[in-house]
């Protein structure tokens, strides 16, 4: 049985739902949403497991960009990557989990997610991702960024937080920008608008795991399909 039916069964789809829900709202209100423990322990778990039994081959380079545009750039991240596919029992439980999730968020805020897309992510100490957006308006499809923190037993002082931007509005109508700090802890996920809030990854003083992904819209037209080969 897989980590999800096997956290469905014991726990109840309700738990799920719940989960669903609560970041909908949070998407709905602020744009944002943070919420420790969000998926089942047992996927969790089962995916810190496959990315820790990776062998270092397997992880490459992070780079920006996307296809013919896409570069290795040390001087904007230094972390390294494995896209998630279907052929690990984790990895297709957080496919499904994160399908489920993009069902939920359709139905119950119109967002038209179309298709996921997910790697895995090793910071090594030091490593680094300077303050970026994931999509751009008006030039990609990417709506809504997820990541998922692989670190038991983190530590306040072990660094490698998650910067994120927001605006804030003050009483006379001044816009102003603000920064909030997410710990990766184990289990944590945070999801935000692509094109809204600019982050980053700061330092770590020990190796950091983690899941990004993003959920996108289609884009197919006469000239290309979507996703394209």
């Amino acid at each position: 049985m897989s980590a999800l039916a096997q956290f469905d069964d014991d726990c109840g789809a309700g738990d799920s739902l719940h989960v669903f829900e609560a970041i909908a709202a949070d998407l709905l209100k602020k744009g944002y949403s943070i919420k420790p423990n969000a998926v089942p322990i047992p996927l969790s778990g089962g995916l810190w497991q496959q990315l820790r039994s990776m062998p270092r081959h397997q992880l490459d380079l992070a780079g920006v960009g996307r296809q013919q545009a896409h570069t290795v750039n040390n001087f904007i991240r230094s972390d390294a990557i494995s896209w998630i596919e279907r052929d690990a029992a984790a990895g297709e439980d957080w496919l499904n989990w994160a399908a489920e999730l993009q069902q939920y968020l359709n139905r119950r805020l119109f967002l038209g997610l179309f298709s996921f897309e997910s790697h895995f992510s090793h910071y090594a100490p030091g490593d680094f991702y300077k303050k970026h957006l994931d999509a751009f308006k008006g030039q990609s499809n990417r709506v809504l960024s997820v990541v998922l923190y692989l670190n038991p037993d983190w530590m306040p002082d072990d660094g490698g937080e998650l910067a994120l931007y927001h605006s804030d509005q003050s009483h006379h109508g001044e816009r102003s920008q603000s920064m909030l700090k997410v710990t990766p802890i184990m289990g944590t996920l945070v999801a935000f608008l692509s094109e809204e809030f600019p982050h980053e990854v700061l330092p770590a003083k020990r190796d950091r795991y983690a899941i990004a992904g993003w959920f996108r819209v289609n884009t197919t037209s006469t000239e290309r399909a979507d996703p394209p080969d």
